[in-house]
């Protein structure tokens, strides 16, 4: 369905790949080279299926809060149409039923070997959603339409399987400058770019255009080497979630550990030795909140080189050390007030120069957070370290300790910093 270059410069593998299936160079390519482009038409979407009508009708009906029921609609009616123009296509998904994402192993597998990362939590959301979903949208759309949707195609473990697809393979377009106001675009499915895997030191991107999608090294490509696409800047925990995989530690330089908002106020209530200090905590937490800067389900979200959430962190940290009385001068000036910033500065390189009650804060938040893995850095360490040991886990296993690795080498760093 894709149209390559007029030299066959790239083709679909199951050699040479990260993933067992994958896309490699059958040339050396240079960067800004074009690998191949793939026609508007060919894209699969609620716009381009064969019941896009009805959708578009039932438009309102099928508002959702994943935003992604007219595509999986689409790929529920276009799987069971025999005349499917997509049936080539259909043949280079993977088989639905081995998807590896952590919403598909058994609960407590997910919560043992999971515990701390942030995973767990996220993948129960989801399958709540789902199930919603399904239920008060999706089932009672295609029961509503049984020449559309065969009862094979009626099933919450297809749907289920569909989602995750869609979360895996799918494509969002970016909006221009001029559209940042707009609702985010549908996602698409986009046959061929959806075969390149991931690296963050990645080699080629796909670039939009009116009529079609280009695939474009992005640096030079030695003949035989896999081709690797972008899914964004995502940490090891975010890719395990919603692709099923992991980078390997340290390839990931986009990896991340997050500390829980709320872990940071347990860590200056731990600190209080009065009932009036802790109303004080409370009372700062409370004006951090209608700053906008915290919240009961955020997270500070730090990595290897940078805090992602500096105003957050450097705000929070302020307010809830700052001595009572200036808290009482800046809540009285509404969070306005002196802006100054040279004691708050977040970069990593910068956390040993914090105020020294600061630097306390932000590690008594470390060792709690620390406190939430099931196992401690060395454990990790000694099951990545050795060769045969790691060699006899499971693949989940495996992909699982990549992830607490990362995030515990961040944390101890941090650690590091503000002793």
């Amino acid at each position: 369905m894709a149209t390559q270059a007029k030299r066959p410069r790239v083709a679909v593998s199951r050699q040479g790949t990260v993933a067992g299936y994958g896309m490699v160079a059958r040339e050396s390519v240079q960067a800004g080279e074009l690998l191949f482009v793939v026609p508007r038409a060919a894209l699969l979407s609620q716009h381009t299926c064969s019941i896009r009508g009805l959708l578009e009708r039932e438009r309102v009906a099928l508002q959702s809060q994943s935003g992604w029921v007219p595509l999986l609609l689409a790929l529920l009616h276009e799987l069971q149409a025999p005349a499917s123009r997509w049936r080539p296509y259909f043949a280079l998904w993977p088989e639905l039923g081995r998807l590896e994402h952590p919403m598909f192993w058994p609960e407590e597998e997910r919560r043992c070997l999971l515990q701390g990362t942030g995973v767990p939590e996220a993948v129960e959301k989801d399958l709540a959603n789902i199930r919603s979903e399904y239920q008060s949208i999706v089932l009672p759309f295609m029961e509503a339409h049984p020449d559309l949707f065969s009862l094979r195609v009626r099933s919450l473990e297809l749907y289920h399987q569909l989602v995750a697809l869609v979360m895996a393979y799918s494509f969002q377009e970016p909006l221009e400058e001029e559209e940042d106001e707009k609702e985010p675009n549908s996602p698409v499915m986009v046959p061929a770019a959806d075969i390149l895997n991931h690296l963050a030191n990645h080699n080629a991107n796909l670039e939009y255009s009116a009529n079609c999608l280009r695939m474009v090294a992005t640096q030079p490509i030695p003949k035989g080497h896999e081709i690797f696409n972008t899914y964004g800047q995502m940490a090891n925990w975010q890719l395990i979630h919603m692709y099923g995989f992991v980078e390997p530690y340290p390839d990931n330089t986009d990896d991340t550990a997050d500390i829980q908002m709320v872990t940071v106020r347990e860590a200056a209530l731990q600190g209080t030795k009065t009932e009036a200090e802790r109303l004080l905590v409370y009372e700062r937490w409370d004006f951090l909140c209608k700053l906008e800067m915290v919240g009961e389900e955020g997270a500070f979200v730090i990595g290897r080189e940078e805090v992602l959430t500096e105003e957050e962190l450097t705000t929070t940290l302020k307010v809830l050390c700052m001595p009572a009385e200036e808290f009482r001068e800046l809540k009285d000036q509404d969070g306005g007030g002196d802006d100054k910033r040279e004691e708050g500065s977040l970069t990593i390189t910068n956390i040993p120069k914090l105020k020294a009650s600061w630097r306390q804060l932000l590690q008594n938040s470390v060792l709690l957070t620390l406190q939430t893995y099931a196992t401690d850095l060395k454990t990790d360490q000694g099951l990545l370290s050795n060769k045969e040991v790691y060699a006899k886990l499971s693949w989940r296993e495996q992909q699982a300790l990549q992830v607490r690795y990362g995030q515990k080498m961040i944390l101890h760093q941090l650690l590091e910093l503000t002793s």
